[in-house]
Order: structure tokens, then C-alpha cells, then sequence
């Protein structure tokens, strides 16, 4: 890294050098080359995605409290969590990506945290289904603009051989999100009530969004390979490049069916312990937070570290896919036993470390591979591209068809319907692996594309 980050400020034998922009640039290239403050950036984003995850999942461990105040159907629930959100995160994240590629992607992140923790607190003064569906929809549009810039600057700071790892570190919020979110949202519903709680994890951001903007210093692009800077592409460049590399046609999508998977599991998993098994709600919050929490921030580490040692080691950048590949069918005998075998929701939750481990193992590896599929000035917009079709797909759906299959089969099968639509979620899986598998058969011949 360091030797990258100095080829970065050797001075340039022209008048310019001297330039403002040019000291400003040497000042923030010798920032990054300092280990400790490189590190310290990629916490702070790190906790602005646990923060994203808080104010994402917080809702899941509220749901039996909002079903019973609001008068929902599992259905409309799954679609508050679910679908609310999707679909304005996913099309306002190409916008928003491109924007961060032409600009400041600090700034960005910024602004971005300040609008999702707002609308986090509106949240709690939702009186009906339609109001709370305005206030995720406004969560959407500001957590459309957290990940897709923030992947962008981990990508310049660190070099190729620990990104996956660093972006393993970054996706670390999505499971820290959800233990903080799922633990402090129970003791605030049981103390206070699931307004409260809203209000209470929705105000931190603001404060966060200020911490970005006043510390964190916006890298030069390609800064960790000491590559030249170029004028980003547009929107339908990046489609056209990333649409010819059939390994990133397979890799979305089996992003995507496993994102389905996880969100389809994971934002019912605390109802399910509630009403399957019939689980005190601390209880929910404490188990299934740590348990979810701990085994997700685990698997998340260990598919950066592991794909990136895999390829290192082997000279293979095919096990940035090999990697999501085996551990999509690893999970999925482990979570059938959670879900149909366990006869109480102690040890559902438990067992469900396993599955929730090897969940997590997908997404920092991906994010490597996408970038290496693409340029400099196009990691963000490609990032918005796959995060477009993994949410749309996975966080759209997944929640929404798992609350509607329960609904469907709630006549038949009364409480447990819940337990046999999540269960057949899990098998999704299945189709999942097939898309990774394809990915392996022309990533090399891509990354070779991308790097002509």
C-alpha cells in the first residue's frame, strides 16, 4: 500500500505542481499512507453501515408490537420491511452512485446518514400502514446513497490483494447492525414501546453524519494502485461493460437469490420466535441478536479474509465466487433444522447460528469481484448496479413473498405457517449456487476485459 500510495505524490515536473489541488492531494495521500488513519476511516464507515443496519432491521424485532397496533397482515408487514424500503433504495442508488463517482463521495455519505436517521425517528409517529410505508420509503432514500460511495473510497485506500478483506471489515455492519438493532429495539418495546424505539435509534445518525463530514478525507481516485485518474463513465457505459461480462450476469443475480434468502429469514426470524415458540420478546431481542448478530459478523470476516488468502494463495480470483458458492450449500441443511426440527425457540435460535455464519460469508467477496470486473472511476456505479439488483430482488421480495406464503398457508396450518414459509425460502438457495457456479466459468476471461 504504501508504495502505491507514494507514486501517488511524486512531484510532477510541470508548473502545476505546486497547485493547491496538487497539495491537497499530497496531504491526503500521505493521510491514507499512515496506517492508523486508513484504518480509522474504514471504522468510521464501518460504523455508518452498522448505523444503515440499526435503522434498517429495527423494525423486524418490532413486528409483532406494529402487527397488533396497526392491524397488519403478515403480507403488509413483510412488505415494511421488505418492499417500503427496496424499491427507492435500488432506484435512487444509480443516480446517487453516479453522483459519487463525479463528486465527492464523503459528502455524500454524509448527507446520506443525516436523511435515514431522521426519517428512522419520523417512523415512530406513524399513525396507519400507509403513513409508516411514506417513512421507509424516506429511510430508502437515504440509505440509497451509504454504500455504493463508501465502497468506492475502501477500494482507493486499501490495495487489491486485503479489499475483499477490507470490504469484509465494511460489511461488518450489516450483522453489527443488526445485533445492536435487534437487542436494543426489544428493551426499548418492552420498556417504552415501538414508537420510542424508532425515535430512540433514528437520532445517533445525525451526530454520525457529522463525524463523516469533518474527519474523513476524500481519496484521490485509484489512489491504493497508483493508477491514473480518468473521467468517470456514464450510466450506460458501465451498464454496456458490466451487461458483456456474463460472470457479473450470474453473480448479481445469485447476489440477489441470496439476499432473498437472508432478508426472507432473517426480518421474520424474531416473529417466528415469538409466535412458533412462543419466546419472551427480551429474550427474542437477546438470543437472536447475539446469535444473528455474532455468527453473521463472523461469516462476514471470514468471506473477506478467506476469499482473499483462497486467492492469493491459489493466484485464483475465481474464489471471490468459489467462496459464496460453497457456503450457500453448506447453509442450507442447517436452517432447515432451525426451522422444522428444533422443538423450542432457545434452541432455534441457537442452531441458527450455523446458517446465519455461513450467510454472511457472500457479500464482501462479491463487492471484491464487481470491482475487479470494472475501472477506477466505475466502482461505485457498478456497486450501485449490483446492490440495484440484489435489493430489488432480495430485500424487495424475499421478506414480502415469505410474509404472503405464510398468509397463504396461515388456514391450513395456523401458527406454523409461518415456520413452513420460511423453510421453503431456504431452499431458494438452491438456485442461488447454480448462478455462482456459472460466475466461475468466465470471471478470468472478465477480469482480463476490465483489465485492457
Amino acid at each position: 500500500m504504501n508504495d502505491a500510495v507514494r507514486s501517488n505524490v511524486t512531484p510532477h515536473n510541470d508548473s502545476s505542481s505546486n497547485s493547491p489541488e496538487n497539495d491537497a492531494r499530497s496531504k491526503t495521500v500521505a493521510a491514507y499512507a499512515n496506517p492508523t488513519y486508513r484504518y480509522l476511516v474504514l471504522g468510521i464507515l464501518t460504523v455508518v453501515y452498522i448505523s444503515n443496519f440499526v435503522d434498517r432491521q429495527v423494525i423486524n424485532v418490532l413486528a409483532s408490537y406494529i402487527i397488533e397496533d396497526l392491524q397488519l397482515t403478515d403480507g403488509q408487514f413483510g412488505m415494511l420491511s421488505g418492499l417500503a424500503f427496496a424499491v427507492i433504495y435500488t432506484v435512487l442508488g444509480i443516480p446517487i452512485a453516479r453522483l459519487a463517482d463525479l463528486s465527492n463521495r464523503r459528502n455524500v455519505i454524509a448527507a446520506s446518514v443525516a436523511i435515514w436517521s431522521v426519517m428512522t425517528a419520523a417512523c415512530g409517529f406513524a399513525q396507519n400502514f400507509g403513513q409508516l410505508f411514506a417513512a421507509r420509503f424516506g429511510v430508502g432514500i437515504g440509505e440509497a446513497g451509504g454504500s455504493p460511495p463508501a465502497h468506492s473510497i475502501v477500494s482507493d485506500i486499501f490495495p487489491a490483494k486485503q479489499r475483499a478483506t477490507a470490504l469484509s471489515i465494511y460489511s461488518l455492519g450489516v450483522y453489527g447492525g443488526i445485533l445492536i438493532g435487534t437487542v436494543g429495539g426489544a428493551y426499548l418495546v418492552q420498556y417504552f414501546d415501538w414508537r420510542t424505539a424508532f425515535i430512540v435509534v433514528g437520532i445517533p445518525g445525525v451526530f454520525l453524519s457529522l463525524l463523516v463530514r469533518f474527519v474523513i478525507k476524500e481519496p484521490p481516485r485509484g489512489m491504493a494502485e497508483g493508477r491514473r485518474d480518468v473521467a468517470p463513465p456514464g450510466f450506460f457505459h458501465v451498464m454496456r461493460i458490466l451487461a458483456s461480462r456474463r460472470s457479473f450476469i450470474h453473480l448479481s443475480f445469485a447476489c440477489a437469490l441470496h439476499a432473498f434468502v437472508t432478508y426472507g429469514m432473517g426480518n421474520f426470524l424474531p416473529l417466528f420466535l415469538g409466535r412458533v415458540h412462543s419466546m419472551p420478546i427480551l429474550d427474542v431481542g437477546l438470543y437472536y441478536g447475539l446469535i444473528a448478530g455474532v455468527g453473521g459478523l463472523l461469516g462476514t470476516f471470514a468471506g473477506g479474509w478467506l476469499s482473499d488468502r483462497m486467492a492469493d494463495k491459489r493466484d485464483d480470483k475465481a474464489w471471490y465466487v468459489w467462496v459464496p458458492f460453497i457456503s450457500t450449500l453448506a447453509a442450507i441443511p442447517f436452517a432447515l433444522i432451525s426451522f422444522l426440527l428444533m422443538p423450542d425457540g432457545y434452541s432455534a435460535a441457537f442452531s441458527y447460528f450455523i446458517p446465519v455464519f455461513f450467510g454472511g460469508l457472500y457479500l464482501a467477496p462479491c463487492i471484491a469481484a464487481t470491482h475487479f470486473l470494472v475501472g477506477i472511476r466505475m466502482r461505485a456505479m457498478a456497486s450501485a448496479i449490483l446492490l440495484f439488483v440484489l435489493n430489488l430482488i432480495g430485500l424487495g421480495l424475499g421478506p414480502m413473498m415469505t410474509g404472503l406464503v405464510s398468509d397463504w398457508l396461515t388456514p391450513a396450518y395456523g401458527v406454523d405457517a409461518l415456520r413452513y414459509a420460511m423453510s421453503l425460502t431456504v431452499l431458494v438457495n438452491l438456485w442461488c449456487a447454480f448462478h455462482y457456479y456459472r460466475a466461475t466459468k468466465t470471471i478470468h476471461e472478465d477480469i482480463a476485459l476490465a483489465a485492457e
